[in-house]
């Protein structure tokens, strides 16, 4: 119960940091968050339901005596990552909240380094192929799918709002990126395979808002906001100088970051026109041979938040799941009504629309709409 109240200031958090952003007054937020040092817990956070997800989860799924009323409050923790990531999007933009994370930054580094690989292990497999019927428990897997697509997004642009800040990074972040999970390598897979993109029956398809659409032929060559993130985390990752000192530009990695070259076409370099710099820096590491890095005696901080979890419930994960079957999962029809209640008032109605990207239109004739009507308060219009 005490976890679900959390979900729930953490779901407003979210909303009011959405809200804040689009109007340009999230300062007070990501000011509150550094003073009363709640990122590292959030961080915290991600990484105990990202766990979850993988630990629990599929003990939860394999019981065949668990029979729940609503799958609902299994899908709550499953959302609590997305709500998690979604806020940190919003906020790490600020150096000082990246800075606030301290030493937790490195689980935060990890966490993005997972999905960006499970991003990139979705593009070289396609996507899987889903029933025609699904049961409860092969629905909510379904839907953690989708969810962890989308989860894996919102960490690409994490990943590029901290290499935005390299230079005010603990020598252990750095380390961390470049050399033991070897992002630029990763990156360059990310815009080699291109995951949020897609063909389908000859038309091209982008994942943008939340949503695949199609896109038109004269758009096909437009650069997304994934695009984006992708280019600004190798440009900060391979022209920094700080970054270009400690990389190890061998030979494996020497050929994947000139595969680069074939994409930097004129039209890209024209949407994001300090690609002409990684085009400089890439023409010249093509003729030259850079000097290795040089191997100084470091005492390296490791991240602690992911192992510590594992440690302390090894061996546990099935009798965690079954204890929460029986105090989590399991609620009666009463308490299903007050968690219910709750929600209810966590995602109003008005807060809804408040976030939704578009506003609402015309049933009639499809202008913008400011009255709503008083029966059904689902349709919109724009006169009496």
């Amino acid at each position: 119960r005490r976890w679900l109240r959390q979900h729930d200031c953490v779901e407003k958090l979210n909303m009011h940091a959405i809200l804040s952003a689009s109007t340009g007054q999230e300062q007070l937020l990501t000011e509150l968050l550094v003073t009363y040092a709640k990122v590292p817990v959030l961080i915290g956070e991600l990484i105990s339901v990202e766990i979850w997800k993988h630990k629990i989860f599929p003990v939860l799924c394999r019981l065949e005596d668990f029979k729940p009323r609503s799958t609902f409050p299994m899908y709550v923790v499953l959302h609590h990552e997305a709500s998690i990531i979604n806020l940190l999007e919003t906020v790490f933009f600020y150096k000082e909240i990246c800075e606030s994370a301290e030493d937790s930054i490195l689980d935060l580094i990890d966490y993005c380094h997972r999905k960006l690989t499970l991003l990139a292990g979705r593009s070289a497999n396609g996507q899987t192929v889903t029933p025609a019927v699904l049961v409860p428990p092969q629905e909510l897997q379904k839907q953690a799918e989708t969810m962890e697509f989308e989860i894996s997004l919102k960490a690409l642009s994490v990943l590029r709002f901290i290499t935005d800040q390299v230079e005010s990074l603990p020598l252990s972040a750095l380390t961390r990126m470049l050399n033991t999970h070897n992002l630029p390598c990763l990156l360059v897979e990310l815009v080699e395979h291109c995951p949020w993109s897609c063909r389908e029956a000859g038309k091209l398809k982008k994942f943008e808002n939340g949503v695949w659409h199609v896109v038109p032929p004269e758009d096909e060559v437009k650069m997304t906001k994934l695009d984006g993130q992708v280019w600004l985390a190798l440009l900060n990752l391979l022209l920094s100088p700080e970054c270009q000192r400690k990389y190890h530009f061998d030979g494996f990695n020497k050929s994947q970051l000139l595969k680069l070259r074939a994409f930097l076409t004129d039209v890209l370099v024209d949407q994001l026109p300090n690609l002409v710099e990684m085009q400089r820096f890439l023409s010249h590491l093509a003729v030259t041979e850079p000097a290795s890095p040089k191997k100084d005696l470091v005492l390296e901080q490791v991240p602690v938040i992911w192992d510590h979890i594992l440690k302390k419930n090894a061996g546990k994960w099935e009798a965690i799941a079954k204890h929460q079957v029986k105090r989590v999962f399991s609620p009666t029809k009463e308490e299903l009504k007050l968690q219910a209640c709750r929600w209810a008032q966590t995602y109003s109605l008005d807060m809804m629309e408040a976030l939704a990207p578009d506003k609402p239109r015309c049933r009639v004739c499809g202008v913008e709409a400011a009255k709503r009507c008083s029966r059904c308060r689902n349709e919109w219009y724009c006169t009496r």
